[in-house]
């Protein structure tokens, strides 16, 4: 299902139930704050992620090997920071790259496997490529890991795969990334910018 994304005020909150399940009649007034009912059977979602885990489709510890981590898992539609320690400690929606790309006329998964970030930009990124011929579309807080790939800020976020190949996530949290967790390869890293690992799908 495709997702929407709605702009609301503090608290941000995910959520992914379907309204065929709990109607807006039942919904306890805390959450009428947290949460824009769409049509029936649609996906419920917010701008922005939640700092809480619970309910994460992603787990709540792995192995970093004693690093910061940015861990994407395509077929969850999910994206997770985790702590040197291995704990999650914010996670939000991510689309991954398409089996397919008709304008470019080839395969446009998203490269798996283990990487690193070694560029960062801000507000202002934009593809130099896409869209077709001359690029120009809007990837804010660019953090690139594996050639023109890179985690960005868009605002179309999807339950499903439909990218180039970078990993769109919400704005507020590619910025929350991109100035609160990742860090690019600097002289105090030793070059090595925050580990990424995009989960084969």
């Amino acid at each position: 299902m495709v997702s929407k994304r709605y702009l609301v005020t503090e608290p941000k909150v995910l959520l992914r139930h379907p309204l065929n399940i709990f109607g807006p009649s039942i919904i306890p007034a805390i959450l009428l704050s947290l949460f824009i009912p769409t049509a029936y059977s649609e996906t419920i979602e917010l701008s922005g992620s939640p700092f809480a885990t619970d309910g994460a489709p992603l787990p709540v510890h792995v192995r970093t090997e004693g690093e910061k981590l940015v861990y994407v898992d395509p077929s969850a539609h999910a994206w997770g920071a985790y702590s040197a320690k291995g704990k999650l400690i914010r996670w939000g929606i991510a689309t991954a790259g398409d089996q397919w790309c008709d304008d470019i006329g080839k395969e446009c998964k998203t490269h798996t496997g283990n990487f690193r970030v070694y560029s960062v930009g801000t507000s202002s990124c934009v593809s130099n490529k896409f869209p077709l011929p001359d690029g120009g579309a809007p990837m804010p807080y660019c953090m690139y890991f594996s050639g023109g790939q890179a985690i960005h800020g868009s605002n179309e976020v999807e339950f499903q795969n439909v990218s180039h190949g970078c990993v769109r996530v919400h704005v507020d949290d590619a910025k929350w990334l991109r100035y609160q967790f990742v860090e690019g390869p600097t002289l105090a890293n030793q070059f090595r910018g925050t580990r990424v690992f995009i989960e084969p799908y």
